[in-house]
């Protein structure tokens, strides 16, 4: 991930989020939190105005996890919708 820079040139970490399917709608396909304004994924929920009981899937760094684990520095996130088929 690219760092990003901040006042004076100062290099400032970011947290990756990725959204899939109708968690796109509205909002973009990636995008980049501050690790200040979010300690979990249900932090993410809550900046992004999903609710929590809609993401069935959450992968930090392609790992499967629960909303609650703790995310930090460099996190890559994925949150998945329920999808449907047949």
């Amino acid at each position: 991930m690219a760092p990003f820079f901040g006042i004076k040139g100062q290099e400032k970490v970011m947290i990756e989020v990725r959204l899939f399917a109708t968690f796109r709608e509205g909002r973009e396909k990636i995008s980049y939190v501050e690790p200040e304004k979010a300690k979990n994924g249900e932090d993410i929920c809550r900046l992004y105005q999903i609710p929590c009981e809609e993401v069935a899937i959450f992968l930090i760094n392609g790992r499967h996890s629960d909303l609650q684990k703790p995310i930090k520095d460099e996190d890559i996130l994925a949150l998945f919708p329920p999808v449907g088929g047949g």
